[in-house]
C-alpha cells in the first residue's frame, strides 16, 4: 500500500512538472540560422532535441531541426504539430534529401519519392502509414528500372525485377513469393535469394559492398536458419555450420585471420570469432546462446587490441 502511494505521488510530481514546462518557451540559438528562436515546448520533442520553426502564426508551414546540431531534417506542411500534406525529409547525419512527397498524421501517406545518398532517384510510388504500399517502381544507382510492381507493408509483393545492365527480366514475384534482390542506399547489392511473404525464406546469399560474398545458406522468416557458410572480405571461409534464429548454433570457425586457429560451437555455446563488414577480426571469445558471453577480446579495424576482459549479454566488464 505504502509503495503504491509513493509511486502515485512520484508520478504526479513528474507529470505536473512536464505539463508546466510545456506551457513555457525556450530560447535557442540556432547556429545555422544565425539567430535566437523562441520555441514553444509543445513543438519541442522532449529528450530528442527536435524542434519545429513555423513560418506563420497559422503553423501550416514549417521546418523541423535536429536540436543538437541544428540540422534540417524536414520542411513542409503541418497540421496540429504533425506532418500533414507535402514535405521533404532529410538524413539526420548528412542533411541530404531522403524523401519527398505526401504525409498524413506524421507519416508518409500517398505518393512520394525516395533518393540515394547522391540525390538520384531510388523509388517512386505509393505509401501507407510510413511504408511503401501500392504501386511503385525501384531504380538502380545508374537510374535503370530495377523493380516494377506492387508493394504491401513495405515489402515487394507482385511484380517484375530487372537486370541492371541488360534491363532483361531477372525474376518475378507473385503474392509475395519468388526470387528477389536487395540493395542499400549506396546502390550496393546486399542480398539475393528466395522470398516468401516479404521475408527471406529458403536459400540465399548476403554480400559485402563490391558484391563480395558474405554469407550463403538457408533462411526462415527473414533470419539465417539451417545450414550456412560465412566468408571474410577476402573470400576466406570463416564459419561453416548451422544457424538458429539468425545466430550461430553448431559449427566450426574454419579460418582465423590472426591466429589460424579452429574453434567450435555446440548448441549455441563455445568459443567463436566475429568479423567486421570488411572481414577484419573484431571479436574473439566465449559464446552462449549465440551471443558474446564470458572471456573475450575486441580489436580495432587494424588488428590492435581494443579490449580484453569479460562480456556478459554484450556488456563489457574489465578483468
Amino acid at each position: 500500500m505504502l509503495e503504491n502511494i509513493k509511486s502515485s505521488y512520484f508520478n504526479k510530481i513528474i507529470f505536473s512538472f512536464i505539463e508546466d514546462s510545456r506551457k513555457l518557451k525556450i530560447i535557442k540559438y540556432n547556429k545555422r540560422l544565425q539567430n535566437e528562436i523562441d520555441i514553444s515546448l509543445i513543438n519541442y520533442k522532449l529528450f530528442s532535441g527536435r524542434y519545429i520553426v513555423f513560418e506563420t502564426k497559422e503553423k501550416i508551414k514549417g521546418k523541423e531541426y535536429f536540436g543538437y546540431d541544428d540540422l534540417l531534417i524536414f520542411e513542409g506542411e503541418y497540421l496540429n504539430g504533425k506532418r500533414n500534406g507535402k514535405g521533404k525529409e532529410y538524413n539526420y547525419n548528412s542533411s541530404k534529401l531522403e524523401y519527398e512527397g505526401e504525409y498524413l498524421n506524421g507519416k508518409r501517406n500517398g505518393k512520394g519519392k525516395e533518393f540515394y545518398y547522391n540525390g538520384k532517384l531510388r523509388f517512386e510510388g505509393e505509401y501507407l502509414n510510413g511504408k511503401r504500399n501500392g504501386i511503385g517502381k525501384e531504380y538502380s544507382f545508374e537510374q535503370k528500372l530495377r523493380f516494377d510492381g506492387e508493394f504491401i507493408k513495405g515489402n515487394k509483393y507482385n511484380g517484375k525485377g530487372y537486370d541492371d545492365k541488360t534491363s532483361e527480366i531477372k525474376y518475378e514475384l507473385k503474392n509475395g513469393k519468388g526470387f528477389i534482390t536487395e540493395y542499400d542506399l549506396n546502390g550496393c547489392l546486399i542480398f539475393e535469394g528466395e522470398y516468401l511473404n516479404g521475408r527471406r525464406n529458403g536459400k540465399g546469399k548476403e554480400f559485402y559492398f563490391a558484391d563480395k560474398l558474405k554469407f550463403e545458406g538457408e533462411y526462415l522468416n527473414g533470419e539465417r536458419n539451417g545450414k550456412g557458410k560465412e566468408y571474410d572480405f577476402e573470400g576466406n571461409l570463416i564459419f561453416e555450420g548451422e544457424y538458429l534464429n539468425g545466430k550461430r548454433w553448431n559449427g566450426k570457425d574454419v579460418h582465423n585471420i590472426n591466429y589460424n586457429n579452429k574453434y567450435e560451437i555446440k548448441n549455441g555455446k563455445g568459443f567463436m570469432t566475429d568479423y567486421t563488414k570488411l572481414g577484419n577480426l573484431f571479436f574473439e571469445g566465449e559464446y552462449l546462446n549465440g551471443e558474446k558471453n564470458g572471456k573475450g577480446k575486441e580489436f580495432y579495424h587494424r588488428g590492435e587490441l581494443l579490449f580484453e576482459g569479460w562480456k556478459k549479454k554484450r556488456k563489457r566488464k574489465r578483468i
